[in-house]
């Protein structure tokens, strides 16, 4: 009787530990063409490059701020985003850092992060 109590009790918290996790913020993964919509439509919206400064000035999307993927914790996204319902839009050369980055701010409790690749693939205008 011991052992089942025992198992039943590890099943209960196993159970609430997996129920947690799928309940963690996400970010949502758009399209260019759906950033672009966003950006042209919203002029709030928040273009975040998290490449390193040199790619950046190599050219990027116009308004978008640096925040390089790396650097970015709880005091640097709050200074750049500090509502943390706005609109962010984020990418970055060819969309892995890009995907990091968005889920490090949803885990830091932004609500409205989108990612949308990277820039190598972008077919707008850059400065």
């Amino acid at each position: 009787m011991k052992w089942i109590l025992i198992f039943a009790v590890a099943a209960v918290v196993l159970f609430v530990g997996c129920s947690a996790k799928q309940e963690q913020t996400s970010y949502t993964p758009i399209s260019q063409q759906e950033a672009k919509k966003m950006m042209d439509e919203n002029s709030e919206v928040i273009i975040l490059d998290v490449r390193e400064p040199d790619e950046y000035a190599t050219g990027h999307i116009k308004n978008a701020i640096l925040l390089p993927v790396g650097e970015i914790d709880q005091d640097t996204a709050s200074e750049i985003i500090p509502d943390k319902e706005s609109v962010v839009l984020v990418y970055c050369r060819s969309g892995n850092r890009s995907k990091t980055a968005a889920s490090t701010l949803a885990d830091l409790g932004y609500s409205n992060i989108y990612e949308f690749g990277g820039i190598t693939t972008w077919k707008y205008e850059i400065e």
